[in-house]
């Protein structure tokens, strides 16, 4: 049976990067299959959201925070010295080609094709050849040659995405799941570690979902019926992770 994962971030960095992590997800997808004109909307979605707030001073500190916990993971016995080596220079050379990038979305602005959309593209019903007749020429094109320009468009934040997806990597695999139950369909805890991402997971059949909030230690989970779309009073069964 398929098992489903819900995610409620805690604070707002990580909130941030679950989006970016989602935008990036979206890019790979259009830029490997042809999805007509479906690839500007995270374009421009990533471009607002890397404008709106510098992200590259927070990833640099959690990637350092990183490697120093992985260093002093190296010296405790029956840890796989080597994997842990491997993630070290992995996140080394993230951090290089972080580091080297010049400011997000300067070359975006720059061209001239993504501009004269950008500003009509919000509004409904614009994809119609007479609003965009450029964008009608565009899609005309063949598909090599528009995966090229998508990937022209996305290549400058590629240091960044591929450190957020890295960093999230990271914080999911060292936290397990264990097995939880949620009386009448509620579930609260506290802890004395500082999370920043709390994981559900549950089978698919389930006729409920999670409705997750919390903050920094502490987190509460209610459980709602999904056909009658109200808490639900029964015992539900799932699986928790609680990421620092």
């Amino acid at each position: 049976m398929t098992q489903l994962i819900y995610e409620q971030p805690l604070n707002e960095k990580t909130r941030s990067f679950l989006r970016l992590e989602h935008l990036a997800a979206h890019i790979a997808q259009v830029t490997e299959t042809d999805h007509l004109h479906y690839c500007f909307e995270p374009i421009f979605a990533l471009a607002e959201l890397t404008e709106r707030c510098d992200f590259t001073s927070d990833v640099l500190k959690d990637i350092d925070k990183q490697v120093l916990m992985l260093t002093k993971w190296q010296a405790f016995p029956h840890v796989d010295t080597q994997q842990v080596a491997q993630l070290i220079e992995q996140l080394t050379q993230t951090k290089t080609a972080l580091n080297t990038t010049a400011r997000l979305g300067v070359k975006l602005k720059q061209d001239k094709f993504i501009s004269a959309l950008k500003h009509r593209f919000c509004m409904p019903g614009t994809c119609c050849n007479f609003d965009l007749p450029q964008l009608h020429f565009w899609l005309a094109l063949p598909w090599q040659q528009r995966q090229q320009d998508i990937n022209r468009w996305t290549n400058e934040f590629t240091p960044l995405l591929s450190a957020v997806k890295l960093l999230l990597k990271l914080a999911r695999e060292t936290a397990e799941f264990i097995h939880c139950q949620a009386e009448a369909g509620f579930y609260q805890a506290t802890t004395d570690k500082t999370l920043s991402l709390i994981r559900v997971k549950m089978p698919q059949g389930q006729s409920c979902y999670p409705t997750i909030s919390g903050h920094r230690n502490r987190f509460a989970i209610h459980f709602v019926d999904f056909h009658q779309q109200k808490h639900t009073d029964k015992q539900v069964t799932f699986s928790l992770a609680t990421c620092e």
